[in-house]
């Protein structure tokens, strides 16, 4: 599995674990990751994109349910709003292109959610995507950074001046 699928799936886990107890400390989530996870390196970047995913949630969530009325979150199973959450994130940091983070999306949800979560995760990434582009909040450069480490350091969430700058 590539590096950075190994890194999202490790952090579709842990916000999966912080939706459903509260647990937002970085340290007791990288002590609660299972075995599969053993490189140090993949959860600690696992970790950081997770919190900076929780981070965002109530906005994601809040988009979401505006754009998809008929399934509020808490309709929506945990994993699948793990993986609405961490898509939103990187397409509005950067982390990732935004056709990446969702195609990313859709193939763990091939892998993790019930048979009919892709068609609907990639829908609402979509109408997400969308918004978000006329919103002008995807950042310009939608270009993958160059390493693993740079992916998490050097992304910044649009600064809520420029959003009504833009307006």
């Amino acid at each position: 599995m590539p590096k950075r699928r190994e890194i999202r799936r490790c952090a579709m886990q842990l916000l999966y674990q912080m939706d459903v107890t509260g647990e937002t400390d970085p340290e007791l989530l990288a002590e609660s990751l299972d075995d599969d996870f053993d490189d140090a390196h993949t959860q600690d970047q696992a970790v950081k994109l997770s919190v900076a995913a929780w981070a965002n949630h109530e906005k994601a969530d809040e988009l979401v349910c505006d754009l998809a009325p008929k399934w509020p979150t808490k309709r929506q199973p945990p994993v699948d709003r793990a993986l609405l959450r961490l898509a939103y994130h990187e397409m509005i940091t950067g982390y990732a292109p935004a056709r990446v983070a969702i195609n990313e999306a859709i193939e763990l949800a091939k892998q993790y959610c019930a048979e009919q979560s892709p068609s609907f995760i990639n829908g609402v990434l979509d109408k997400v995507f969308k918004d978000l582009q006329e919103k002008q909040l995807i950042p310009k450069t939608q270009q993958a950074p160059v390493s693993d480490d740079d992916w998490l350091t050097d992304a910044v969430e649009p600064d809520s001046s420029d959003t009504q700058a833009r307006d």
